[in-house]
């Protein structure tokens, strides 16, 4: 194979010295990569016809509220607005999983239990970072 991708290279090589890929179409422009080729041919118009008229798919609005929604978390010190969005991300989450086509393996009651674990947690953590502040306050 290593053969193979020298002759290639010499010919790519010798081709550029010769001046045979100046002047192309499209010469110093970026690319377009709009290519449709790893989508089902029955779905490449249904998509275009979605995308022209300024729809997104599901998963991309998906994706965009859930990077929102870290940004808020990221930003936000109060401790119940924190578990609302942890709440909301989990949700984001597994709607992007189940549309990745991957299975949900967790059934419904076992994820809601885990976000009211989760939110236990965080409850927790609160509290014990109010009663170091306290402490710190009483120090002072």
């Amino acid at each position: 194979m290593k053969l193979l991708d020298a002759l290639v290279e010499q010919r790519i090589s010798a081709a550029a010295a010769r001046g045979e890929f100046d002047n192309l179409p499209g010469a110093g422009e970026p690319l377009e990569f709009d290519d449709d080729a790893l989508v089902p041919e029955e779905v490449r118009v249904a998509n275009r016809i979605m995308k022209n008229a300024g729809f997104v798919p599901p998963a991309v609005e998906h994706l965009r509220a859930l990077c929102d929604l870290q940004n808020e978390f990221g930003s936000t010190e109060d401790p119940a607005t924190r578990r609302k969005l942890q709440a909301k991300m989990l949700a984001l989450d597994m709607a992007l999983e189940s549309l990745r086509g991957g299975s949900t393996v967790m059934p419904l009651e076992y994820r809601r239990r885990i976000a009211e674990r989760l939110s236990e947690r965080l409850s927790e953590n609160d509290r014990n970072a109010q009663a170091d502040a306290h402490d710190q306050a009483a120090r002072k």
